[in-house]
């Protein structure tokens, strides 16, 4: 039976990861994974998560199965986190959260629960996405209807497009959003702008879907969480992916949740039921680990506070590169313009370049990215960031 599988392309950002190991130049740099990195070019363990950890090797006596929803604290922290503690939806007890393997196990669920619910429905997903979003909602089962988000002459939001497109979906459409920090692009709509597609998404009817994957990273942990929070509150139902990957920095630990907003109490209590029995099909039961260090820094005034000023410190040096890395790219005579850069958010940027330069980067200055130009911005640092300048403005004015 096996034996007639034929081999699958790899995934570029896997490919990429291989080929940059395997390069023996010492002034290799790696812009394609998506990890966050500190100054020395290493993705550390938070301060915060080493010293929960600690507390929980101690405390831990059991390694017994929790069931499918998980960690119960995790959960109810995580919930708060999205949604703040003035939601009407909370008060309500409307809201229900799981733990999952990962923002992409929520995404996945998600997903299945959708394709449960509305077997082949409509899913709008902005143009660019995640890479991964359309596989996922595809293996579910979901119809993939795609709306205009990204300009990439202005390297700005295509708002007017993406309002006029999301004019089309209607009650039982699903429509997937970016919370904050866009990624692959990095451009996020402004408050004004979430405040006219929650109105939207009321008026038309459609569903939202949030992908939550880097809260705290683009204006801090309640900022970014303004489009959940308005449509939980204008919504009858919203379905939320969150990570803890990213802010919390415990990505191989397979940190996440799905949340869902429910028309009433009875009926979130019948959605998470259905939500269980779709997850014990799939993975039947989350990791703990991850979900129960959260846990603790979440429930923990002092590990709290130690956290969110890391997730502040980290945000705040991205937002550093980017402007560090506009003023290099202008000192070095370089004619194109990559202002840009700073008005965008989060790890991840269109460089704006072609194929072929990009290429160019790889194989005669090793630096590593997938060929739509997607860079990594917390991957620059002091000792490379202006080797990456000088290897711009070759390919730029050799193009």
């Amino acid at each position: 039976m096996l034996e007639k599988l034929t081999a699958v392309p790899a995934d570029p950002i896997l490919g990429i990861i291989a080929a940059h190991a395997a390069d023996t130049n010492p002034l290799k740099i790696d812009l394609g994974i998506g990890v966050y990195k500190d100054e020395s070019g290493n993705t550390p363990i938070l301060r915060s998560v080493k010293k929960a950890e600690r507390i929980l090797a101690n405390r831990e006596t059991t390694k017994t199965y929790l069931g499918p929803p998980g960690v119960p604290g995790f959960n109810s922290a995580i919930t708060r986190l999205i949604y703040g503690d003035e939601s009407s939806a909370l008060r309500e007890d409307r809201v229900r959260t799981i733990q999952t393997p990962g923002g992409t196990g929520a995404l996945r669920v998600g997903a299945d629960l959708i394709n449960a619910t509305r077997p082949g429905c409509k899913i709008w997903v902005s143009d660019p996405t995640w890479a991964n979003h359309i596989p996922v909602f595809e293996a579910a089962g979901l119809d993939i209807q795609v709306y205009p988000y990204f300009d990439k002459e202005s390297s700005s939001l295509r708002f007017d497009d993406m309002m006029m497109a999301l004019e089309q979906p209607g009650p039982g459409d699903v429509v997937l959003f970016h919370a904050c920090c866009h990624n692959p692009c990095g451009v996020s709509p402004e408050p004004e702008q979430w405040q006219a597609i929650s109105d939207l998404a009321t008026v038309r009817g459609f569903t939202p879907m949030v992908d939550m994957a880097y809260q705290g990273f683009e204006r801090g942990l309640d900022e970014d969480a303004l489009s959940v929070r308005l449509f939980a509150e204008k919504c009858p139902e919203v379905i939320v992916a969150s990570s803890c990957s990213k802010n919390f920095a415990v990505y191989r630990e397979r940190t996440g949740a799905l949340s869902v907003v429910c028309t009433s109490t009875r009926n979130a209590d019948d959605v998470v039921t259905v939500i269980n029995s779709l997850t014990r099909q799939n993975y039947s039961m989350p990791p703990t680990h991850g979900p129960a260090t959260v846990d603790i820094i979440l429930h923990s005034e002092e590990l709290s506070a130690l956290w969110r000023q890391e997730v502040s410190d980290m945000r705040d040096r991205i937002n550093g590169l980017r402007s560090k890395l506009v003023e290099k790219i202008a000192a070095a005579g370089i004619e194109k313009d990559f202002s840009f850069l700073e008005r965008q958010s989060g790890m991840f940027s269109f460089m704006g370049l072609s194929v072929e330069q990009v290429r160019r980067l790889r194989e005669e200055y090793s630096i590593y990215t997938v060929d739509s130009a997607r860079v990594n911005i917390a991957s620059f640092n002091a000792k490379n960031i202006d080797y990456f300048v000088e290897a711009l403005k070759d390919v730029l004015e050799g193009a």
